[in-house]
């Protein structure tokens, strides 16, 4: 229903102003004819016609001088847009003021016999709807013809206007948006709004009015019906409390009838943040706790701020009391305060710390109080607790220096003092880093004394750490000090010269060399020059300002002769104590021209000495060579005596070694000395006796126990069993262990195989043949052959050939 309403009062609008368009195009006719008829009427009719004839003559003589006065008449022609055209209407007629006989029309130009058309009687009529916004006027060219198809009217050119109708709304080209500051005064413009409309815009159609709907927020702002101008209608907005307004805006069109089209666009208007509150802690009291050994300049705790403003506006201003030197505050990332230390803290000393803070803000622009200034808190009471902490030694100055002479020990260079900051007040015990340090501390009282002379010439200052620990903690500090030597005249004077020279015809006096000195120690040197011998050709005058001169005493000097010339020149120092030194001075004998320059020189002229410190350094490498050849010759000749002293005892001294592989049989003669064991059964003892009389030996007095059938009118002797065995031992061992000339060691070979090169084969008794009878049965090892005679004469001697 409500598209069928809007199409009515379209229809009706289109029929209103076509009505009103043709009340306007009759009376512009009526005007017309109003002038013209008098003149057609006071004009007889041969005149006329002769005139016309008079006139297409001259047209045919003159046709680009002349011009052919038009004899069409017709109404003005108006097209309605929008105007349906189911079949063809008339919307005028092409008329001539010529009495002729028409027959046919015809038009050309834009729409011609497509939009409109013309019937014979010169009715115009229009075949489809048009649209003014499409195109709004049609040019076109009228021609009309007799019946001979003869041209009486020329062209004539004519306009068909389209009207216009309110068939368009407004529209909005794009989304406007609009910022404004807060608390703006009445009448800041915000954004321009605007829109168009497609229809006539010399017609009420498109004339728009603007205008707020109560569909957005009417409550601060206002817009132009005209201009579509949006403004500030408050002078108290608020950013805090609102930071965005959405308006919609109204376009209307005939000048905003009621009639109208309408369209709408919402804007969105931003309040942009000022600096307009000021800025409050969120506590009225902060308690905070450090440690004593807190870091200088850094954070403490935050003292939190409320600030409703944007970051970009908060301007807070820390202040704290004049006194306060120890605490200051830092604006942080999010503008809150920071409380830093700028001094050091001593919980000993001061354990609390108590004081206010207050913070404000430079509100420039703002012509009305804040919003919050009856409610901000701007002062605060900090209270600080300071917690103790185990702190390292204290030492009373951040850096020591001290001074001492050189070549000289000092017992009390100064003293290095350190404190326990705690009030445990710890022990402290000192020391120094530096192990090549030429000074040492006491470690209890700090006292540095020298360990050894200094030297200022090979290092001037000294430069060490002092660790100071507590007791027992173990908590250390350090600190720097710096040892001055201080100069002492210990240094003597060295000769400092040029090249010296005298030649063969040098008078008395004549000067041939000037003498200087240097002295490495700092002190100002005074130095004097003095023969330190006398000398029958040379001399030294000293001018007494560190220099003199050597001068030709007498002559004659001659290149040929075989001696050196050379002066021994003592130099002084003037120091205390005096230093002085001996140079030899060597002069080169030479051959001269007459300005006294050297064509042919005897020798080089060279200082001669060598420094004391070099030669006594050379004498110390030679003592340090002889005493390791005469040691390494007193070693030699030990090992040697005591290898001969091994050889000449004539005894067997064994080393207990247990071998678990077969042993080499009596090719083996690694493991001990067969020839001593030979000389041992032939002298028949193996160890030294204090009756130094021949025994028997121990081996051969374990007896075997012989078979009945070997000699039975014989007695048998007590055959020798384990027990005798282990009594030899020990014996041998009781012997080994209390005689003092053997060396304290002993050595047991123990076989368990025969070696590989050996007739007899396994020596086990566990895989013996022999074994069958007593243990101490060793009479097979006379057959054996001649390499186990040895063995079988220690162990198968009779007990009568013991005595022998």
């Amino acid at each position: 229903m409500r598209s069928e309403k809007n199409r009515r009062e379209k229809q009706g609008k289109i029929e209103i102003m076509a009505l009103l368009r043709l009340w306007t195009a009759g009376l512009i006719l009526a005007i017309i004819a109003w002038s013209v008829s008098p003149g057609v009427t006071e004009e007889p009719g041969s005149a006329r016609r002769q005139g016309l004839a008079e006139e297409i003559v001259r047209k045919e003589s003159h046709p680009v001088l002349s011009r052919r006065k038009r004899e069409w008449i017709w109404n003005s022609l108006y097209v309605e847009e929008e105007k349906p055209a189911p079949v063809p209407y008339k919307i005028g007629q092409l008329k001539s003021s010529q009495k002729v006989e028409v027959k046919r029309f015809k038009i050309e130009g834009e729409g011609a016999d497509s939009i409109f058309t013309v019937d014979h009687k010169g009715d115009l009529f229009v075949s489809k709807s048009l649209d003014r916004e499409e195109k709004s006027a049609y040019h076109l060219t009228a021609r009309m013809y007799d019946g001979n198809n003869h041209l009486i009217e020329d062209s004539g050119d004519f306009v068909v206007q389209v009207t216009d109708i309110n068939d368009n709304r407004p529209v909005f080209p794009k989304t406007y948006n609009g910022s404004i500051m807060e608390r703006s005064t009445i009448g800041t413009k915000v954004t321009e709004v605007r829109a168009t409309d497609a229809d006539d815009p010399s017609t009420a159609n498109s004339e728009l009015r603007y205008s707020l709907t109560p569909d957005g927020d009417l409550s601060a702002f206002e817009i132009d019906t005209i201009t579509g101008m949006i403004s500030c209608r408050v002078g108290t907005l608020d950013r805090e409390t609102k930071s965005q307004y959405v308006v919609v805006v109204r376009a209307q069109d005939m000048r905003g009838m009621a009639s109208g089209s309408t369209a709408t666009t919402s804007v969105t208007i931003s309040v942009a943040d000022t600096n307009d509150n000021i800025a409050s802690f969120t506590r009225r009291m902060y308690d905070l706790q450090i440690p004593e050994n807190h870091k200088l300049n850094s954070r403490i705790g935050t003292l939190e701020l409320e600030d409703h403003d944007q970051i970009q506006n908060k301007e807070p201003i820390f202040s704290l009391p004049l006194d306060n030197k120890m605490f200051y505050v830092e604006i942080g990332p999010n503008k809150d305060g920071n409380l830093m230390l700028r001094q050091p803290l001593d919980y000993e000393t001061r354990n609390s710390f108590t004081f206010s803070v207050q913070v404000r803000e430079n509100l420039r622009n703002l012509r009305f109080p804040a919003d919050n200034v009856a409610t901000a808190v701007t002062t605060a009471q900090v209270n600080i607790k300071v917690l103790d902490v185990d702190e390292p030694p204290v030492f009373s100055q951040l850096t020591y220096t001290f001074k001492v002479p050189e070549e000289r020990l000092v017992n009390n260079i100064g003293t290095v003092n350190a404190r326990d900051p705690d009030k445990a007040s710890k022990s402290i015990r000192y020391s120094i880093l530096d192990k090549d340090c030429p000074i040492v501390i006491n470690p209890i009282t700090g006292q540095m004394s020298t360990l050894r002379t200094l030297d200022r010439e090979l290092e001037a200052t000294h430069m060490f750490q002092v660790k100071a620990q507590e007791e027992p903690s173990g908590l250390e500090s350090f600190v720097k000090v710096n040892i001055i030597v201080e100069d002492v005249n210990d240094n003597k004077p060295e000769m400092d010269v040029d090249e010296v020279f005298v030649c063969e015809n040098d008078n008395a006096n004549t000067v041939i060399g000037t003498l200087r000195a240097t002295d490495m120690d700092d002190q100002p040197a005074s130095f004097t020059f003095v023969l330190a011998s006398p000398s029958s050709n040379f001399s030294i005058r000293d001018f007494g300002n560190n220099s003199a001169e050597v001068l030709v005493k007498q002559g004659p000097f001659n290149l040929d002769d075989p001696r050196d010339y050379s002066v021994d020149v003592r130099i002084s120092d003037g120091g205390r104590p005096l230093q002085t030194s001996v140079t030899k001075l060597v002069i080169k004998a030479c051959r001269c021209d007459s300005r006294r320059i050297p064509t042919q020189c005897k020798a080089e002229a060279q200082k001669m000495g060598v420094s004391v410190h070099v030669l006594i350094a050379i004498l110390l490498c030679i003592l340090t060579i002889l005493v390791i050849v005469i040691l390494f010759v007193m070693k030699k000749r030990f090992h040697k005596d005591s290898l001969a002293g091994m050889k000449n005892s004539g005894e067997i001294h064994e080393q207990l070694v247990t071998y678990d592989e077969e042993g080499g049989g009596e090719m083996d003669t690694n493991g001990y000395d067969v020839s001593i064991l030979t000389s041992a059964f032939h002298d028949g003892s193996l160890l030294r006796h204090p009756d130094c009389l021949p025994h028997p030996s121990l081996y051969a007095m374990v007896q075997k126990s012989q078979p009945p059938h070997h000699h039975p009118h014989q007695m048998q002797p007590t055959s020798a069993g384990k027990g005798d065995m282990a009594a030899m031992i020990e014996e041998k061992k009781h012997d080994a262990d209390h005689d003092r000339e053997g060396f304290p060691y002993d050595t047991l070979h123990i076989y368990g195989y025969e070696g590989p090169e050996s007739i007899a084969g396994s020596l086990s008794s566990l895989g013996s043949s022999s074994s069958g009878g007593s243990d101490s049965d060793y009479d097979f090892l006379s057959d054996w052959g001649p390499r186990f005679r040895t063995l079988a004469e220690l162990y198968g001697v009779d007990e009568s050939d013991y005595r022998h």
